[in-house]
Order: C-alpha cells, then structure tokens, then sequence
C-alpha cells in the first residue's frame, strides 16, 4: 500500500484529496478503530471543560463551514449522487482541524481546558494519521464533485479574505458535540452498538438516547 508523506498528514491534505462521488469505497479500515474511540473517550468530557470551564453564553467566531452538523452530511449526500464515504471522512477531518486550533487560539496559557483540548488535538491528528495511511496515495489524488470542492476552498482561503457575511459565532461545546455526533455518524462501524443497530447520522438519536449513548463525566 502506498502512503502519504508526514508532511502531508499533519497538513491535512492537498486541494483535491478526494475520490469522485461515483467511486464506491470499502467499510471503515479496522485499524481506525482504536484512535477513534480514544478521540470518543476524550470527546465524552466535552461538557465539563468547554461549558463549566467557560463564562455563560461564551462563543468564538468561526468559518461558517465548521459548523458542520448532521443536517450537513444528509444535505452532502442528496446533493451529490453516490456521494462516497472517503469525501465526506476526509472533509470531517478538515472542519474540525480548524475547529480545534480556533477553540486553543482563544484559550490563556493557564486555562482550565487548555490541557485538555490540546490533548484532544493530538488524538484527532493521530486519528488522521491513521485515516491518510489506511487508504492507498492515489486514492487522495482524484476530483472532489463541486459542491464538496467548494466548501474545501472555503474552509481553506485565507481568514483575511473571507467575508465578513461567512463568519459565525458559536460555543465549543456546541463545536465538539458537532464534532462527536458527526464523527459517530461517518465512522459508525467504529462505534457498533451490542444493543439494536444505531443510526447515528439521525438527530432523533442524540435526542432521545442522550444519556443512554453518551459516556458519563468523570
């Protein structure tokens, strides 16, 4: 198997490291698993640290993109025809890259959750090792379909450049449950339930099974 380069993976990519919407990828590698479900581990603390840790209604201002919720993926993929899996995986990783260096920027040195996010970025930049290194190189080397090469470019152009009509504000803890729910649902075979199949791309799901499916606090 062919793989990227370091570099590569901790940049996160090329411009165009996608698949066309009409080639059909293989299950999520089983070696993805592990790094996964140790983001999931750290990801299940979110609220002590990115709610109790910050001031009541406290928001950082983000690319319009990186609000990327499950609406998004079901938008994506009647959007796109045969919209792969590998597209919308890839993508994941790139929202929430630029989600958590924005969540650390606006954090003091001697923040309360500085230690843990930091953590948190580790296991996500392990987790895209993982993912870059699983698939062969060519596989990262085709077209992306329009729709999903258009946010790319946005998420990517520089801050300076982007208007001001395409900047949000939001919570980080409304930013990780983002984070957790979609990762849940690109990645579901990582996340097999020994109860009844789950749908984790389904809204009412977190809704209804909060407590059920999400790991207590400590």
């Amino acid at each position: 198997m062919v793989q990227l380069s370091t570099s590569v993976c901790l940049l996160g990519g090329l411009l165009g490291l996608f698949l066309p919407a009409s080639v059909q990828m293989a299950p999520t590698p089983d070696r993805m698993c592990p790094p996964l479900q140790t983001l999931n581990d750290s990801l299940s603390h979110r609220r002590r640290y990115m709610k109790h840790n910050f001031p009541i209604n406290y928001t950082i201002r983000i690319h319009h993109n990186e609000v990327f919720k499950l609406s998004n993926i079901s938008r994506m993929r009647l959007q796109v025809e045969g919209l792969d899996e590998l597209v919308l995986q890839r993508l994941w990783f790139q929202v929430n890259q630029g989600v958590l260096k924005k969540i650390i920027r606006v954090m003091p040195e001697r923040h309360p959750s500085r230690p843990y996010t930091a953590e948190l970025e580790r296991r996500f930049r392990d987790a895209e090792g993982v993912f870059v290194q699983s698939h062969p190189a060519e596989v990262f080397q085709q077209e992306l379909p329009e729709t999903i090469q258009d946010t790319w470019d946005d998420l990517t152009e520089e801050p300076d450049r982007v208007p001001e009509s395409r900047w949000r504000f939001a919570s980080p803890k409304s930013l990780l449950d983002n984070f957790c729910h979609t990762m849940h649902c690109l990645f579901s075979e990582c996340f097999a339930s020994t109860e009844a199949q789950q749908d984790y791309c389904s809204v009412s799901h977190w809704r209804k099974g909060r407590k059920k499916d999400l790991q207590p606090e400590s």
